[in-house]
């Protein structure tokens, strides 16, 4: 896999709705292009089988089997595909049963465009980190694996558009702070909302930082960060 390869992409949903939204959600990140659309189980392991895609973004919830019965049947019969959960699922159990059985991550719906971009990448990094024939370093080994839990530092490699500067910068914030939201971020860093989010969101996928939502009065819930492994 050279950068310039797009990876391509099934989805599979059976609400053709949201099939599309995620559909169009993937079609406008570089490098990513859906190959196939799935709405059940079956249909899924059958063009898993027939398209071959290097990521499959994979709802529990299907008319014949769950999600998790899919991801099961992959890995029992051998196939490692990248399989990415993209459900309402938020079962302790349904978790623990997608990292069990090698998601690379677990997205709640619903969820916005920026939340998806940010895992896609991270996924991408990996991919590229691997594809070189010879042994692979350990920058290229973390990229896989996500950064360490207990100290985390900026990634070696940023998606584009983001600077290891403000990298640093966000994650000091987040660090001193214990929780956050982006706006208090962006405010700490003096850069913007969104840009905040975009990195927060990051370390997110990459493992050294969490995210919960917090409820209350009328509106979306508001997204809060703090640092991975602090209570």
């Amino acid at each position: 896999m050279s950068a310039t390869d797009d990876l391509t992409v099934l989805v599979v949903d059976d609400d053709f709705m949201v099939a599309r939204i995620h559909t169009q959600f993937v079609e406008r990140t570089e490098g990513f292009v859906v190959v196939g659309v799935a709405s059940s189980g079956q249909a899924a392991l059958d063009d898993i089988a027939r398209l071959r895609p290097d990521l499959v973004l994979l709802d529990v919830h299907l008319p014949d089997m769950t999600g998790i019965d899919v991801l099961r049947r992959l890995r029992g019969g051998g196939d490692d595909v990248g399989v990415l959960m993209v459900t309402a699922a938020r079962e302790a159990d349904t978790v623990r049963a997608a990292a069990s059985g090698g998601a690379v991550h677990y997205l709640v719906k619903p969820f916005d465009y920026e939340d998806l971009r940010v895992r896609l990448e991270t996924f991408r990094a990996a991919q590229l980190a691997l594809s070189g024939s010879g042994a692979p370093g350990q920058d290229d080994i973390d990229a896989v694996f996500g950064a360490a839990a207990a100290a985390p530092s900026p990634p070696v490699s940023l998606p584009k558009g983001l600077s290891p500067e403000t990298a640093e910068a966000v994650q000091d914030a987040l660090r001193s702070a214990g929780e956050l939201s982006a706006a208090e971020c962006a405010d700490l860093v003096g850069i913007s909302r969104v840009s905040a989010r975009r990195y927060l969101e990051h370390f997110v996928a990459r493992g050294a930082a969490v995210v919960r939502l917090q409820y209350g009065g009328a509106g979306r819930p508001e997204r809060r960060y703090r640092p991975a492994g602090q209570a």
